[in-house]
């Protein structure tokens, strides 16, 4: 068995900029907006959506243009982001903590990401997020992910996720990651 650990730095705040989280969200932040899964963007493709950023230096700008300021700085590739709204080739993503932004669409993957219990970081308590040889909670666990680890999705089926951390393949309960909707299933 494996213990992963948050990967280091996912964004640097930049031009001294503060946006407001959402602090302490639970594994529900979103289910609102799940309600209005039926409504699309100007792209075709339903609004909201999990995407992942696809560069490793992203800026998340205060609107949608190259002329607005820059609010913070990504620097990984694969951080999980929730589409919220789109404008032209722009696209107001949301992150883990609740920061929100614009992002020009080509730095964005349909690649599927998620983050484990974003809301237990910071907690002060060493609780651990399980996966697990198959999607049952008595199925072996082959690995222990500390909360805020960003792992590969390749499935859900609305209970359980098949993921990959660190070369490490398993299953994870969707209720303990930031990246699929409640009840969502995809392939």
């Amino acid at each position: 068995m494996r213990r992963l650990s948050l990967f280091p730095a996912l964004c640097l705040a930049v031009a001294g900029l503060a946006l407001s989280p959402m602090l302490g969200a639970g594994p529900d932040v979103g289910t609102a907006a799940l309600a209005q899964a039926a409504t699309k963007g100007p792209s075709g493709l339903p609004l909201p959506r999990f995407v992942s950023l696809k560069a490793k230096r992203v800026n998340l700008r205060i609107g949608p243009g190259r002329d607005y300021a820059v609010a913070w700085l990504y620097t990984r590739s694969g951080v999980p982001m929730e589409v919220i709204q789109e404008y032209d080739n722009w696209r107001r993503v949301r992150d883990a903590e609740g920061t929100e932004g614009w992002v020009y669409q080509s730095l964005l993957s349909g690649e599927r990401t998620a983050m484990t219990a974003p809301w237990m970081r910071g907690t002060g308590e060493q609780e651990f997020i399980n996966m697990h040889r198959e999607a049952r909670t008595s199925a072996n666990v082959v690995a222990r992910l500390e909360p805020g680890v960003v792992v590969e999705v390749k499935a859900c089926d609305g209970d359980w996720c098949e993921a990959r951390a660190d070369g490490v393949d398993g299953w994870v309960a969707q209720d303990e990651i930031w990246g699929a909707y409640p009840g969502e299933a995809f392939k």
